[in-house]
């Protein structure tokens, strides 16, 4: 639990730096950008915190392009 709220307390404190001088500079879409990468990131922090398993990207791709393969190089 401590684990957690140390990635929140990290999160705040990078949301305090940043998202001012983005609302202050009128960057609407950079901050939306800004936001969904900071609320992945602290997602997937607090999952691999909690010691649960996060899915490797390259297991995804591995299923989609594998019967591609298999097709065209046969």
């Amino acid at each position: 639990m401590l684990k957690v709220i140390g990635i929140l307390l990290v999160a705040a404190v990078i949301w305090r730096v940043e998202v001012p001088s983005l609302l202050q500079k009128n960057y609407k879409k950079e901050l939306v950008v800004f936001l969904l990468f900071l609320s992945i990131g602290v997602g997937l922090g607090i999952v691999q915190a909690l010691g649960k398993p996060i899915p490797n990207p390259m297991d995804f791709l591995t299923f989609i392009f594998n019967p591609l393969n298999d097709t065209f190089f046969r």
